[in-house]
């Protein structure tokens, strides 16, 4: 099975240390023994400080998406050295060069690709392109919400969901370089469109994510459930 895997920075890098990036990549060790694995890595909290920077400097969002998307690939280059030899060593730039490097059998990381695209959207994008089974979104929050649990004390979680429900609720968030949101709305868009099947999850514990994947399946394929998640289930 190929898996696409987005693990945003806010969980891989909130704080810079050696020991976030080592134990995901002993987790995604044990995922790549049974599985395909293409990972895409998000920013965190240093691409929103260095977008924040320079916003109040003057740039503009094109150019605060590339600062975005170099924070990303730094992030995937470290996790690249966590892998080890278990990585291809390089992160693709774009979608064909993660298809072509894919036959390599080893763990494709990456980052993002173009401004206006986050890498949940990169991730989903990569999820059609390659024909992948399956979507995993790795975030801070435990799911998908009517309202932002944060800011709404009545916020109601969904097991499951449409893609045409997680397009609706994710549809008033607002499209900037390092905006915050479970499922941005590109991505919740693709989703629809292309019918994919697609966990949202809280990714701050690999062996959660791993356990997800991995035991979630019955003989038939169907998911059994989720841990810490929402599942996206049809159109």
């Amino acid at each position: 099975m190929l898996i696409v895997l987005s693990v945003g920075g806010s969980i891989l890098a909130k704080e810079l240390k050696p020991d976030s990036f080592l134990v995901y990549a002993g987790a995604l060790k044990e995922l790549a023994k049974e599985h395909d694995l293409v990972v895409v890595t998000g920013g965190g909290v240093a691409a929103r400080d260095y977008i924040s920077v320079a916003r109040s400097a003057g740039a503009n969002e094109v150019e605060c998406d590339y600062i975005g998307i170099d924070i990303t690939r730094l992030n995937a280059r470290l996790l690249i050295s966590a892998l080890g030899d278990a990585a291809y060593p390089e992160p693709p730039k774009d979608y064909k060069q993660a298809q072509e490097v894919l036959s390599s059998g080893k763990i494709i990381v990456m980052g993002g690709v173009i401004p206006g695209q986050t890498t949940d959207a990169v991730a989903a994008i990569l999820t059609e392109y390659l024909r992948a089974d399956m979507l995993v979104i790795a975030t801070a929050v435990d799911g998908v919400y009517s309202a932002d649990p944060r800011k709404d004390p009545k916020a109601v979680k969904y097991e499951t969901m449409s893609a045409k429900q997680l397009v609706n609720t994710v549809m008033t968030t607002e499209m900037k370089a390092g905006s915050k949101s479970p499922v941005d709305p590109l991505a919740a868009k693709i989703i629809e469109r292309c019918n994919i099947e697609t966990i949202v999850m809280e990714g701050s514990d690999p062996q959660n994510v791993l356990r997800a994947i991995s035991e979630e399946k019955d003989r038939s394929g169907e998911i059994k459930g989720v841990y810490l998640g929402t599942r996206i289930v049809g159109q």
